[in-house]
C-alpha cells in the first residue's frame, strides 16, 4: 500500500509544501462565503499537518487516512496540543462520521489517488452526507495537463537520513499516472531500501463539475492554484469549492 514505507520520510522529504499558504486560501474562500467553520475533516489527512493547522485555528478537527504508518505519525505529531485533531482510519469512498460537520478538506491531490472514478463519485456522496447542510467541501487536483507531463520524468529528494528516486509514467489510455518510488533511509552504518508504488487518475474538470452535482452539491467554484481566479489552461494545480445543499436528509 501507498505510503508504508514513505510515512516516516514523508514530513522531511515534502518540508518544501507551502500548508500555510494553503489554509490562507481556505480561509479566502470562506471569507468570500461568509461562513465560518466550527468543525472539520482533514480527508486523506496523511501525517496530519493541515489537520494540526486547522486545529490550532480552534476547530474540532478530525482526521481521516487509510494509512496507518501515516495516522501513527500524524498522532505523534498531535501529542501535547491544547486542541489536538481526532485520528480515524478511513477510505475516502467508506467516509462515515458519528456526527455532520462545517467543513471537509483534502489537499495534495488526495482526489487523485482515488483512481476509480465510480469510487470517486461515492466518495462525493459520503462526504455530502459528512457536511452540515450548506457546508463547504474544498479539494484540489493534479491536473491532467500535469500527470501528462510528468511521464518518463525522474525526480530525486533527499536528506541526511532518507533519499527517495522516483520515476513517473503516464497511460493516456487509462489517465493513469504511476509513481515507482525507491526509499532508502539510514538505519546508524547501513541503508535500507524499500519501494512502493502510487497511482494518481487525471480527473477532467468538467466530469468532476458534473458528478459533484449529481451528489447534491452547490456552489460549484473552481480556481488556479491558491487564487481566487479560473484556471489556467495548463494550470498544474486546480481547486475547487462547493457546498452541500441547504436540504436535510
Amino acid at each position: 500500500m501507498a505510503y508504508e514505507a514513505l510515512a516516516a520520510a514523508y514530513d522531511r522529504l515534502t518540508n518544501d509544501i507551502p500548508y500555510e499558504q494553503v489554509l490562507d486560501f481556505y480561509r479566502s474562500i470562506l471569507l468570500a462565503r461568509g461562513l465560518c467553520p466550527a468543525t472539520a475533516v482533514d480527508l486523506a489527512c496523511g501525517t496530519g499537518s493541515m489537520a494540526l493547522l486547522l486545529a490550532r485555528e480552534g476547530l474540532s478537527v478530525l482526521g481521516v487516512d487509510q494509512s496507518e504508518e501515516m495516522l501513527t505519525r500524524a498522532a505523534d505529531k498531535a501529542a501535547g496540543m491544547e486542541n489536538p485533531p481526532y485520528f480515524i482510519r478511513q477510505r475516502m469512498e467508506r467516509l462515515r462520521l458519528p456526527n455532520p460537520v462545517d467543513l471537509v478538506v483534502c489537499c495534495l491531490d488526495g482526489i487523485n489517488y482515488v483512481t476509480d472514478p465510480a469510487a470517486l463519485r461515492e466518495c462525493f456522496a459520503r462526504v455530502r452526507q459528512a457536511l452540515r447542510p450548506g457546508g463547504l467541501f474544498i479539494f484540489d487536483i493534479n491536473s491532467e495537463a500535469k500527470l501528462r507531463g510528468l511521464d518518463g520524468q525522474i525526480f530525486l529528494d533527499e536528506d541526511d537520513e532518507v533519499f527517495c528516486l522516483w520515476r513517473a509514467a503516464f497511460d493516456p489510455q487509462s489517465r493513469i499516472c504511476s509513481y515507482g518510488m525507491d526509499v532508502f533511509q539510514r538505519q546508524g552504518r547501513l541503508w535500507s531500501r524499500d519501494r512502493e508504488e502510487h497511482f494518481e487518475y487525471a480527473y477532467r474538470v468538467q466530469e468532476l463539475r458534473q458528478w459533484l452535482e449529481e451528489a447534491g452539491f452547490v456552489h460549484i467554484s473552481v480556481y488556479g492554484d491558491r487564487r481566487l481566479e479560473p484556471p489556467a489552461p495548463e494550470e498544474a494545480r486546480i481547486f475547487f469549492a462547493v457546498q452541500r445543499d441547504g436540504e436535510d436528509d
